[in-house]
Formats: C-alpha cells, sequence, structure tokens
C-alpha cells in the first residue's frame, strides 16, 4: 500500500517540533492544515469531438511570509492528499532558503502522455479560465512541476494575459526566454542541487572528483545535474527514465546520446553499450555508489529497501522519497540525506528570481542570476548544517527546525499567536 504523503508530511513536522518545541501542539495543528484547498473541474473538447472533465487541486498552504508560490503537476495520480503534502513542504523550502514566499501546489489528474498537443494546450488554457481570479504577482505564482513545462508556461501566461487584459509575464514562472524567463535558469536550476551537494561535501571535509553516482530519472534538470557532476569530475555510473535505468561501469553513461533519446521520448535503455545492463527502478535505488541520486516521485525509499540502501550520501531531488521510518533508518546506517526541502529549493529560488525580474521589468545576466542562487545555496545549507551539529540530529530535521522557527516567528508578529 502506498505510503500517504500527507500524513507523512505531518510526521515530519511532528519530529522535528519535538527536538526544539515539543509541548507547542497549536504551532502542530497550524502547520498541519492548509489554509485552503481548491477544488476545480476543467472541461476539454478532445480531438476526437468528445467532452472530458478533468480534476484539479490547489492547496494553499500558509502566506505569513509572502505571497503563494506554487508548482503545478499533471499526473494520473494525483491527489488531494498529495497537494496538501506538497503545499507543506514547499512552505519548508521557501523559510530554509529565507525566502519572501509561502507556498502552495497545484495537481491536475492526467496523464499528458495520451493527450495531443492541441489537447494539452486547451487543458492548459482551460486550467487557468478556472483559477485566474485566484492567481496574480502579488498573491499567488504558479511555475512547472512533474509533466509541464515552458511551453505549457507560455500557454497559459497568454491565457492569463488575455483574460485580465494586460500582459503580465510575473504571472506564471519558468517561461520560455522569448517571453522573459530569467536568463541562466536551464543551467542555474541543476547548479542549486551541485552547489548544496558540494557545500555538505565540503562540511565533511570530502569532495566530488571520482564519487560514483546513481541517477533516477532522466528528465530535464536532472540530466543537467548529471551533466555537472561529470563535468566536476564524478562518474555516472546508473540513470534511468519513468521505466528502467541503465548501468555502465566501463565507459560511464553516455550523456550526450541519453539527451538525444529524451529529446526523442524513447527510452535510455535504448542507448547502445556493450557493457549497459537493464535494471529496474526499485532495483535501481539499492545499487552500489556514492551518491544515489532519487528524482522521480515520492515514496521511493520505504520498508522495502531502506535497509538495502548502499549510498554514503542520499541526494533528494523529487519531492518527499524518503518515508520518515525509513529516514531514521538511512540515519541509523550513518547514511548523509540531503533532504529535499534543501536540495531541491533550486527550483523556487530561481523562479522566485524570474518573478522579481518580471515585476521590476529589469533582467539580470545569467552570471548575476548563477552567484545569487550559489549564495542562496551556501548560506541555507550552512545554516542546515551548523543546525544539525547543534540538536545533534540529520540535515532533514534540521531543515524543518530552521524553516519552522521562522514561520512561527513570522506568524506570531503578524497574527498574534504567542
Amino acid at each position: 500500500m502506498k505510503n500517504n504523503p500527507y500524513e507523512i508530511a505531518k510526521k515530519q513536522l511532528k519530529n522535528s517540533l519535538e527536538l526544539f518545541d515539543k509541548n507547542n501542539t497549536d504551532l502542530l495543528e497550524i502547520l498541519s492544515n492548509p489554509k485552503r484547498i481548491l477544488e476545480i473541474s476543467i472541461p476539454v473538447k478532445m480531438d476526437s469531438g468528445e467532452i472530458k472533465v478533468f480534476k484539479g487541486f490547489r492547496s494553499q498552504h500558509n502566506e505569513a511570509r509572502g505571497p503563494f508560490k506554487g508548482w503545478i503537476r499533471f499526473h494520473q495520480d494525483v491527489s488531494r492528499e498529495e497537494v496538501k503534502a506538497l503545499s507543506i513542504w514547499m512552505t519548508i523550502k521557501t523559510s530554509v532558503l529565507d525566502l519572501p514566499l509561502w507556498w502552495g501546489k497545484w495537481g491536475i489528474i492526467v496523464n499528458p502522455k495520451e493527450l495531443s498537443e492541441k489537447e494539452l494546450e486547451q487543458l492548459s488554457r482551460g486550467y487557468v479560465r478556472e483559477i485566474y481570479k485566484y492567481i496574480w504577482s502579488g498573491a499567488d505564482v504558479p511555475a512547472p512541476d512533474v509533466n509541464t513545462n515552458w511551453q505549457i508556461m507560455s500557454w497559459m501566461m497568454d491565457e492569463y494575459s488575455r483574460l485580465v487584459w494586460k500582459y503580465t509575464p510575473g504571472s506564471f514562472t519558468w517561461k520560455p526566454l522569448e517571453v522573459w524567463w530569467s536568463l541562466g535558469r536551464d543551467k542555474a536550476t541543476a547548479q542549486g542541487w551541485i552547489y548544496s551537494l558540494l557545500k555538505i561535501l565540503e562540511l565533511n571535509w570530502d569532495s566530488l572528483k571520482d564519487k560514483k553516482i546513481v541517477v533516477q530519472w532522466a528528465w530535464n534538470a536532472w540530466l543537467t545535474f548529471a551533466h555537472l557532476a561529470e563535468e566536476l569530475w564524478a562518474k555516472i555510473i546508473w540513470i534511468s527514465d519513468s521505466k528502467w535505468g541503465i548501468y555502465n561501469p566501463t565507459d560511464w553513461i553516455n550523456l550526450t546520446k541519453i539527451d538525444e533519446f529524451k529529446a526523442n521520448r524513447q527510452s535510455v535503455t535504448e542507448c547502445n553499450s556493450t557493457t549497459k545492463i537493464e535494471v529496474s527502478n526499485e532495483d535501481l535505488l539499492i545499487q552500489d555508489c556514492d551518491i544515489l541520486v532519487p528524482a522521480a516521485l515520492e515514496n521511493q525509499i520505504t520498508e522495502n529497501n531502506a535497509d538495502k540502501v548502499k549510498a554514503k550520501y542520499v541526494v533528494e531531488l523529487a519531492n518527499g522519497p524518503t518515508t520518515p521510518a525509513w529516514d531514521e533508518i538511512l540515519e541509523n546506517m550513518w547514511i548523509t540525506v540531503i533532504p529535499d526541502i534543501l536540495a531541491n529549493a533550486w527550483g523556487v529560488t530561481v523562479s522566485y528570481f524570474e518573478q522579481v525580474q518580471n515585476d521590476m521589468n529589469f533582467y539580470w545576466s545569467a552570471q548575476e542570476v548563477e552567484e545569487r542562487l550559489k549564495e542562496k545555496m551556501n548560506l541555507a545549507t550552512t545554516w542546515v548544517y551548523n543546525t544539525a551539529k547543534e540538536y545533534e540530529t540529520s540535515l532533514r530535521k534540521a531543515a524543518y527546525i530552521v524553516s519552522i522557527k521562522r514561520v512561527r516567528d513570522a506568524m506570531q508578529l503578524r497574527w498574534d499567536l504567542k
């Protein structure tokens, strides 16, 4: 049975609060419950002429520290509970990076691979027509997540601008460069993962050179991460897509070939190699390596495989890939987990940069974006590392402690919740 992501998020809040504010049950109750949940129905005329209705959810978690900022996910397994959990995790992320934002999450129940491009555009524009009254740059700014991309954001931004009779590039982020995407974002997003990993390695008197890395899911920024790691002399020895993974211990994985295959919607297993070995996504997580990178969906490291993980470091590029109980197993095995709420916070950070530039109508160079991201990621990673040392706990619990303290202080000052 699949673990309930919302129950996982609540458990993580509770575990962290017990380390520094155990008796504050009111704070736990507030943070465990999103401020509002929206449920929408989106009618779409399919190419066949049939009208099909798609259901979507929006969880707006809290707004004590600024406007909402939330990803949009198109996936057949989207649920109300998942969206609530993701909105909590996103709040923690923005607070770890000390960004003036609060988080939410959108999810549409759909398998976009089953839609034509025309149907996908109609779904995207129909979605905006249902939600446009609830979003603008000072209130709620969506961005892409699983199975959504720059083209979908472009359609959505265009539809929103039509509805409000004003060109509004700041209403959505991660747009094409031609409609004011932030320069450097394609590289900077993955660079954020590298920054957090390099900083943790540095603080542990370690380095990335010659580290053997397993990457679960070759998709967009995750592939960029693999390229950047390889440029720093790490070795990508396993990589997968949504179905299977391949192993190439002799001459490493040919990432350029992987780029080509994924661009043509082909599986990584079609990448020819005399030494490749096909393996399932589940088995890929327990292979021998120095750094394991779960980058797909939630609930990847569970009771079925946590005690079999052989990596020294786990870098969570997916949201919620590890369940709380089995997170403890990794901690007891002295495996350092760089949690999603830290390692994966690059996305919201550069999305925030894009939003700021859109609102100012003044744009930074790619180098400026990269420098600002590096500063943010290094500061946040150091805060979390030092907090973990202070409380003698894991990096995940330390990240929650850093975030919850900021959330608590903001709510007490604004809403008299002392």
